[in-house]
């Protein structure tokens, strides 16, 4: 398995109010992000992903706020789509909890959820080949 850490994702109940705080701590965020559900923002070589409630509900309907933390996901990219659903299979094989099965998402992207001990998700993911 070839994976490494590529997204930082943090679900924000507000967005604008969660970019302006993060333009103050000086991230390059685009100007026109404030009402999209997801934006992306370069974090040094690493992403970090702000992504709504609202938009994680869609995804995941199971999806509720966490109380007392786990409000960030770690996202990790896989060389192509194949080696989403083999990192998923090997994963949930030894033993770790899935959460959502590898699906092709809309935003171009295949993807899948497990969790690791602690209840925390990681995200597995891969572009998906133009259309």
């Amino acid at each position: 398995m070839n994976l490494r850490p590529a997204v930082i994702e943090l679900v924000v109940a507000d967005m604008a109010r969660s970019l302006a705080f993060y333009r103050l701590l000086g991230l390059d965020v685009p100007p026109g992000a404030d009402a999209e559900p997801h934006v992306d923002v370069d974090f040094g070589g690493l992403r970090i992903s702000f992504d709504t409630e609202d938009l994680v509900r869609s995804i995941d309907s199971r999806w509720v706020r966490p109380v007392g933390g786990h409000r960030i996901a770690l996202a990790f990219e896989c060389e192509d789509p194949a080696s989403v659903d083999a990192a998923y299979r090997e994963i949930t094989a030894a033993g770790y909890e899935s959460h959502l099965e590898p699906w092709d998402a809309f935003w171009g992207m295949r993807y899948a959820v497990v969790r690791d001990p602690d209840g925390t998700p990681i995200d597995l993911f891969a572009n998906l080949p133009p259309s």
